[in-house]
């Protein structure tokens, strides 16, 4: 779904919960309130494809403002400096600027994230005046672009591995810029090869835009079962594996994902089975939509 400003990623779920008329749904990859885009979501059995999806590279459409941070790092904070040139950089060096940040490594997460600390979500800590200092992880920027430059905002896209913080890089890019800066908008363009551009609204999710599991499993090798290997993967047992196949692939029976699994020396073994469908939600067990105005918490 496209995800529009000023919602939660729990208050869509939430939502779609009573249009659906089940429990089990669940989104992949938390986007901001600020935020909009894309935001996938699984319901029935096909919400345990969440970490198959959740693990792939996003791409983002983005505004940083120069010469303020925010406690937040991003247009939801409280600005605790600033800094006004009496000349803003030139193109080129706001550029370079954003091209020293592709590549592999290490972010700081944003201390109003929901990183987990003793137990408790930075943000909440960080809300009562606990002061949280997050461990650096390993992230990797795939490609950056400055799109557009006009003091003091600078709009880049940019494509990122999961886990990524968006409003860490503008911080960052603003500290190489000796100015600081902070998000002021945010859209997920893509998650892999799904894209916003099919995305629905909230408003028009309903039961029939509901989609087959193998709609978010489109990067995966496929492989394509008979009914003696059917019955096999249907009760958790390996198959053997296929020449040329590796890694996790999708066990299929026509358009049918019957399971997820992974090459482990000759054979496949499952690791997600559903087999059966959801009797509760018609044909398909899968929703994708992509939300214009929802952040994310891996951004």
């Amino acid at each position: 779904m496209d995800k529009p400003a000023g919602v939660t990623s729990h208050d869509v779920v939430a939502r779609l919960r009573r249009v659906l008329d089940t429990k089990a749904v669940g989104h992949t990859g938390t986007l901001d309130p600020f935020a909009t885009g894309l935001l996938v979501v699984l319901v029935g059995r096909a919400t345990r494809l969440a970490r198959f999806v959740e693990g792939q590279s996003k791409t983002y459409r983005a505004t940083m403002r120069l010469g303020l941070q925010t406690d937040t790092d991003d247009c939801t904070g409280k600005v605790v400096a600033s800094s006004v040139p009496e000349h803003w950089p030139p193109e080129a060096v706001v550029r370079a600027a954003l091209e020293l940040v592709k590549g592999a490594q290490l972010q700081r997460p944003p201390a109003f994230s929901a990183k987990h600390v003793d137990g408790q979500r930075s943000h909440r800590l960080a809300r009562r005046g606990v002061e949280v200092e997050l461990a650096p992880v390993t992230v990797t920027v795939y490609a950056m672009e400055l799109l557009v430059w006009h003091a003091p905002d600078a709009e880049f896209r940019v494509t990122v591995s999961a886990g990524t913080y968006i409003r860490a890089l503008a911080r960052d890019v603003g500290a190489t810029l000796g100015l600081g800066a902070h998000l002021v908008a945010l859209r997920r363009e893509s998650i892999g090869a799904l894209s916003v551009s099919d995305a629905l609204p909230l408003d028009a999710i309903d039961r029939a835009a509901l989609k087959p599991p193998l709609a978010v499993l489109g990067h995966m090798p496929r492989v394509e079962l008979d009914e003696v290997a059917r019955a096999h993967v249907g009760h958790g047992r390996a198959i053997p594996r296929p020449d040329g196949i590796d890694g996790t692939v999708a066990l299929v029976q026509g358009s049918e994902l019957v399971a997820v699994a992974e090459a482990v020396e000759e054979r496949l073994q499952p690791v997600v089975v559903l087999g059966v469908h959801d009797s509760r939600l018609t044909t398909h067990d899968s929703l994708t939509t992509h939300d214009s105005r929802l952040t994310t918490r891996d951004s």
